[in-house]
């Protein structure tokens, strides 16, 4: 119940009627004669329900409806008029009042408006608790997902984030491996410290040496000073080592020697400064087959994969899809001002057949392309890219087919594939070869099958 209720009314005889009514049925009532005598008792009472009449002296009505906006005041305001008009009403409305009432007005009216704002009072607390536990539920740091794989995750970063550990985390390209790699330094006790993130791939071997590790003056044609590396930079909180698969072996013995003894020694240096890092890396290789083939060292594949974490690509937890969608399609609302309320369930549809090949990225890269262009409140089929489109239609149908024919259904995949690298390479055949994985007679010969010009 809604207990502490505030009267506003120049009216003396309706203050005390109101009063007495209210009273009886449980409330605790204030009264006040005009809205600046209500808005001082509102500095220093806080009130769930306000009762207030429209024609007062001094300040009115809609005046106190501004002023209480103004101050955010979270009481629910009904207004009471005898001479309301549907024109008072709506402005009254508009101006923040939660309902409206025309005197004169029986005892069980008013009984009956305060039960009604009750409910929406319990129906908003309800929704507010619900959209709380579905974010607890279901979202990590900046990740969302509810699907078994995925929560096994979160469980597992609750478990390893307060330990220095290393961690190797591996999945495709777009499933998110960075912020796992945050989610764990962010709910561990180096969240007050740096998190530093670097791509291993992204830089020459001179530079990513210099980068990591740091220099010294002179240690090189443009080292005109002294430089802290990457490690340093992450003193007391975590590197993140992104395709740690792409580190060149040489750099490979040197973040072998600091995993093992905590020692770095910028280039140039002779002396080595002591390291206090959780190192976090992350690849979208296979490690193992990596070490078999002599591009990583087993030594220090054993050393960084003390706790391993696997993130299933997006095709393999399905489920996740809608609530991926719902929230970028909340984030790109807001970032782009437009007012999209979500997806027509035939787009949705398509979407969830589609594969994601790019997996997480791939999919708010093609929500945020389709809103900036739409015009509509909800996204439509037409809307999307006309490869998501085809692609997922393809693969539908390809498990829809009453023939369980491989010959049938190779052919049908095979098509759907090269009408999709055809797309993406603008219709450049050596390309799209290239990506096939064949070579270009055998590109023109199954076009010509299939009859794709």
């Amino acid at each position: 119940m809604s207990k502490n209720i505030l009267v506003i009314d120049d009216e003396p005889n309706l203050r005390h009627m109101l009063t007495a009514v209210l009273e009886k049925a449980g409330y605790t009532v204030s009264s006040a004669q005009d809205g600046m005598e209500a808005l001082s008792l509102t500095e220093t009472k806080p009130f769930d329900v306000i009762l207030c009449d429209l024609r007062m002296p001094r300040m009115d009505g809609l005046a106190f409806l501004k002023h209480a906006a103004t101050r955010g005041l979270d009481a629910a305001i009904i207004m009471m008029s005898a001479y309301g008009t549907i024109d008072t009403a709506v402005e009254a409305m508009k101006l923040g009042a939660a309902d409206y009432i025309s005197k004169p007005f029986k005892p069980d009216e008013i009984l009956l408006k305060l039960g009604q704002i009750e409910e929406r009072n319990r129906l908003r607390q309800e929704n507010i608790r619900l959209r709380d536990a579905v974010q607890e539920t279901f979202s990590f740091q900046n990740m969302v997902a509810k699907s078994k794989s995925m929560r096994k995750i979160f469980d597992t970063i609750q478990k390893i984030a307060d330990y220095k550990t290393t961690v190797l985390i591996t999945g495709e390209s777009g499933t998110g491996k960075e912020l796992i790699a945050r989610a764990i330094h962010y709910n561990g006790a180096r969240k007050h410290k740096p998190i530093v993130a670097v791509n291993c791939g992204g830089l020459p071997e001179n530079l990513l040496e210099s980068e990591l590790f740091g220099h010294v003056k002179g240690a090189f044609t443009d080292a005109s000073k002294d430089k802290k590396g990457l490690f340093q930079e992450a003193s007391g909180g975590t590197l993140f080592l992104d395709e740690i698969a792409e580190l060149p072996l040489p750099l490979q013995v040197k973040l072998l020697r600091i995993v093992q003894d905590e020692l770095v020694r910028p280039v140039g240096s002779t002396q080595s400064v002591k390291m206090d890092v959780r190192i976090i890396a992350a690849t979208g290789q296979d490690l193992a087959e990596a070490v078999k083939e002599g591009t990583f060292r087993d030594d220090l594949f054993y050393r960084i994969n003390v706790l391993s974490i696997h993130v299933p690509p997006l095709r393999d937890r399905k489920e996740d899809i809608p609530l991926l969608l719902n929230h970028f399609v909340k984030k790109f609302k807001k970032r782009l001002n437009k007012e999209i309320e979500g997806l027509r369930p035939e787009a949705l549809q398509i979407l969830m057949d589609y594969p994601w090949p790019g997996n997480i990225r791939e999919l708010e890269n093609v929500i945020e392309r389709t809103m900036v262009l739409t015009e509509r409140r909800e996204i439509h089929l037409d809307e999307l890219p006309e490869e998501i489109r085809s692609s997922a239609a393809a693969t539908r149908d390809l498990w829809r087919t009453n023939s369980i024919s491989l010959k049938v259904n190779t052919m049908t995949l095979e098509k759907a594939l090269i009408q999709r690298a055809l797309r993406e390479t603008n219709n450049n055949r050596t390309r799209a070869a290239k990506l096939l994985e064949i070579s270009h007679p055998t590109l023109l010969s199954k076009m010509k099958t299939y009859g794709i010009s």
